[in-house]
């Protein structure tokens, strides 16, 4: 004869239907099981499922569907978990295997590199800008062809520490003068419009598993660069993170969610609740204390989301890739000279915050590869109007540990009437170039063509 209800191997008394606590059949009732009735049904379909498991695990072991549990729960809040699953495509668990992380700043608009970092002395410079040319006087560091302009002084030290550096007249396959087509190039990696994943995107696949944050962009929006199918997260400050349409969930709520998806082994869909409400959990323990910070934060936007890469390196959560973007460098009109003008002023948000973003980590920024980017660069003459118009050849400027610092690297075509392409400062350095230097010798990723595919990958020098 069978036993009906076998004593479990663990000692605990056998579950059955009957001990269930009865389930509410108003709303009143429903709302006594949680803050409101959304969490509420949460928790109240968690208790019956976690009793259910006891007794069916056999059921729950051949796989779990998604249309039981939304429907115990009324499709309240497990539909919420769902949509959070389907945008971040978390990956929690894995540790990270080095402490290294790369931070890309994107310049949207076209960055006039022949305002930032100027050749020195170049009469073909100060005859095309005219009265928008930086004269030698007024420049910083640099080396002995370059000056930077004065705007970048919160950054002068790092240049001096060699610890910041360069690299002019880079430009990628695409000559396109559209913006839209230009960056769509750059942030794919490729010239080849059949490569539909961002470089970014491919970097995490050379890279392997990681942690939760090991990918971030910080906006409103995923950037090309991302685009593809590893896991990434996209952050409006690491404070903002939780459930799509269910921010303030309480912990309560959030252990009971968790239990609806106990028990489905290596369930694909368990999984992935478990690592999004891993990762929200991560997210509440980080915002939740204090940052403290010797360095001097400017205030807005860029800085904002600067001071949250810091955050999350400091933190050492194994963030590897985080992307963040500054718009506001389409300068047809009122560029400006060294002492005002939208370059300046673009220009000491930009090096403020890159600067407190560098002070912050301390030591840290040793483990940390900044690069700037941006689609192209500008005309060499000025424009009518105290500006200039799109060009080709632009500027990358990085900022962090092993590299050969404090110069200009790349080969420099000069500005004479016969070095020009079509008006522009040539693009004699593939930008792809340096990326594949800065992957190999700060990230280990040593093969560059599945991430730059087609490239024919010439030796810049900018790293050690």
């Amino acid at each position: 004869m069978t036993q009906e209800n076998p004593q479990p191997p663990d000692g605990n008394p056998p579950y059955h239907p009957d001990d269930a606590p009865p389930r509410p059949r108003t709303a009143q009732e429903l709302r006594r099981h949680g803050p409101n009735l959304a969490e509420a049904a949460i928790r109240v379909q968690a208790e019956s499922v976690t009793g259910e498991l006891t007794e069916q695990r056999d059921r729950w072991r051949h796989g779990f569907t998604r249309r039981r549990v939304m429907a115990g729960a009324g499709a309240v809040g497990v539909a919420s978990l769902a949509g959070q699953i389907a945008t971040t495509r978390v990956a929690f668990g894995a540790p990270a295997t080095t402490n290294r992380a790369l931070v890309v700043v994107f310049l949207r608009g076209g960055m006039d590199g022949l305002s930032v970092v100027v050749p020195r002395g170049d009469r073909n410079y100060l005859n095309a800008r005219r009265n928008i040319a930086i004269p030698d006087g007024a420049l910083i560091a640099g080396d002995n062809r370059f000056g930077l302009h004065p705007a970048l002084a919160p950054l002068e030290p790092f240049w001096k520490s060699g610890r910041m550096a360069a690299v002019h007249a880079v430009a990628s396959p695409d000559a396109s003068r559209s913006h839209f087509q230009a960056q769509d190039c750059l942030e794919r990696g490729a010239a080849s419009t059949g490569v539909h994943t961002g470089w970014l995107d491919r970097v995490l696949t050379a890279l392997g598993p990681g942690t939760t944050f090991r990918a971030i962009a910080e906006g409103s929006a995923l950037p090309r660069s991302l685009v593809g199918g590893e896991n990434k997260l996209v952050l409006q400050g690491i404070r903002e993170f939780d459930l799509q349409g269910f921010s303030g969930v309480r912990a309560s709520t959030l252990t009971a969610l968790k239990a609806l998806y106990t028990g489905l082994d290596d369930h694909p869909l368990a999984t992935q609740a478990t690592e999004t409400l891993a990762s929200i959990a991560a997210a509440r323990k980080i915002a939740s204390k204090d940052y403290r910070s010797t360095a001097q934060w400017p205030g807005g936007g860029f800085a904002d989301q600067l001071r949250d890469v810091a955050r999350l390196i400091k933190a050492k959560v194994g963030l590897r890739v985080a992307a963040v973007d500054i718009g506001g460098w389409d300068m047809h009109t009122n560029i400006g000279g060294p002492d005002g003008g939208d370059m300046r002023n673009r220009l000491n948000e930009l090096a403020s915050a890159l600067g407190a973003f560098a002070a912050d980590l301390g030591p840290a920024l040793d483990d940390v590869s900044v690069v700037t980017m941006s689609e192209f660069g500008r005309r060499v003459e000025a424009n009518g109007s105290s500006g200039t118009d799109h060009g080709h050849g632009g500027l990358m400027l990085l900022l962090g540990g092993g590299m050969n610092g404090g110069k200009v690297h790349g080969r420099w075509p000069g500005l004479g009437a016969g070095a020009l392409d079509q008006g522009d400062l040539a693009g004699a350095n593939d930008y792809r170039d340096v990326l594949a230097e800065l992957l190999r010798s700060r990230l280990g990723v040593a093969d560059h063509k599945p991430i730059f595919p087609g490239l024919k990958h010439k030796e810049i020098g900018v790293f050690r």
